[in-house]
């Protein structure tokens, strides 16, 4: 059953410019150690910097919160399967919120171009977590 439904896109400029501006605090402070290794594997890290961001933007939506509530940006990481597909991992108060909301997986999907980057979170409740 689906307990939650996120979307959020970006400009890659906006992303870009924090990270001309900011450097290795923004990147520090938003991402993760894995995704700051995965954007850095790529010719434009931009681009995939700008996908993770609006992915974790899409996750806390499907929370229902933003990031508020105590949620930083290091609890909601995403994460490459080895089929490239990209899935979300929770911690600290992001896990605790999904848990009272019973979603048990979150879907999601990421899409860039050269100009801006989408992604699309469903939460997922119940028995239904283990389907596909």
């Amino acid at each position: 059953m689906i307990g939650g439904l996120g979307t959020d896109i970006v400009e890659t400029s906006r992303i870009r410019e924090m990270l001309e501006r900011h450097g290795a605090h923004f990147v520090e402070r938003c991402f993760t150690p894995g995704e700051i290794e995965y954007a850095a594997k790529h010719r434009d890290p931009t681009l995939r910097y700008a996908g993770r961001w609006a992915a974790k933007e899409a996750v806390v939506k499907v929370l229902g919160t933003g990031f508020v509530q105590g949620i930083t940006f290091h609890d909601v990481e995403v994460v490459s399967l080895h089929t490239g597909q990209p899935t979300v991992r929770l911690s600290g108060r992001a896990a605790e919120i999904a848990a009272e909301l019973g979603i048990e997986r979150i879907l999601l999907s990421i899409s860039h171009a050269r100009e801006y980057a989408v992604a699309t979170a469903i939460g997922i409740r119940g028995a239904a977590a283990g389907c596909g």
